[in-house]
């Protein structure tokens, strides 16, 4: 089965103590689709701290530059792929800033637990402006249910004209860069509070490198999203094409 949907994230090197971090954090490996269990934050028993973390853990560890879009009909991954390719070959790679925790309001009172860059950097800023702008050809047109579903009364105008102009409302002007750890919780502190000491014991440098593009997919539709390839910045990269049916089966395994 192809994908359903596409994604275009930042995560941090596979190799790297801030991707296990993350990773044992959500509770899932989206590199490897494997499950992550042992962990859970000094005062949370681990079935309690699962429960907290499924949304991030269906999308994986990740900052959003393009958000979930279905492909365009007359394109297949390997066109996707193209695109991406020929667009990470015109950036390079950048820091981004110390990464810090913090919390996002969600729409209802609560807030999201997130790891976020202190500061405005702009060459990330500049990177999601490029990736909205210069890779929309290749998302298919809003369809009626994900206008129903996203609710744009909830949206400022500004927000529903990114929406209607980029398939989601939380880009360009309205871009806050993040990685969501937990789903929405009435109170974040407590929270924020514990994960800021196992990051410390966890992670040698909070500095956010922008080094890549990772390619999500998602394997069905409510499913998890797996990372497809990801895509170094500045560097010239070629794949072989795949018919359909290999393709799809490399992705699903």
């Amino acid at each position: 089965m192809s994908p359903q949907r596409y994604a275009l994230y930042i995560t941090p090197p596979p190799e790297s103590d801030l991707w296990r971090f993350g990773c044992d954090v959500i509770g899932r490996d989206a590199l490897t689709g494997n499950l992550r269990e042992g962990f859970a934050p000094e005062g949370y028993e681990q079935e309690a701290w699962r429960r907290l973390t499924s949304d991030p853990m269906r999308y994986g560890f990740h900052a959003t530059l393009k958000a979930p879009f279905r492909l365009r009909a007359d394109l297949d991954l390997f066109d996707l792929m193209d695109h991406i390719a020929a667009f990470a070959q015109t950036h390079t790679p950048f820091d981004a800033g110390e990464l810090h925790f913090g919390a996002m309001a969600a729409d209802d009172g609560r807030a999201f637990v997130v790891l976020k860059p202190r500061g405005q950097s702009k060459a990330l800023r500049s990177l999601e402006e490029a990736a909205v702008r210069g890779l929309d050809s290749v998302r298919a047109p809003l369809s009626q249910q994900e206008r129903l579903r996203r609710n744009a009364a909830r949206l400022s105008p500004r927000q529903r004209y990114y929406f209607e102009a980029w398939g989601y409302p939380y880009v360009i002007d309205e871009f806050r860069p993040h990685f969501t750890l937990t789903n929405a919780v009435p109170d974040p502190a407590p929270i924020v509070k514990s994960l800021e000491w196992e990051f410390g014991l966890r992670v040698a440098s909070p500095e956010m490198r922008v080094d890549a593009i990772s390619l999500f997919g998602e394997t069905e539709p409510g499913g998890d999203f797996r990372i497809l390839r990801r895509f170094p910045l500045g560097r010239s990269q070629r794949h072989r094409r795949l018919s359909p049916r290999v393709a799809a089966a490399a992705f699903i395994d």
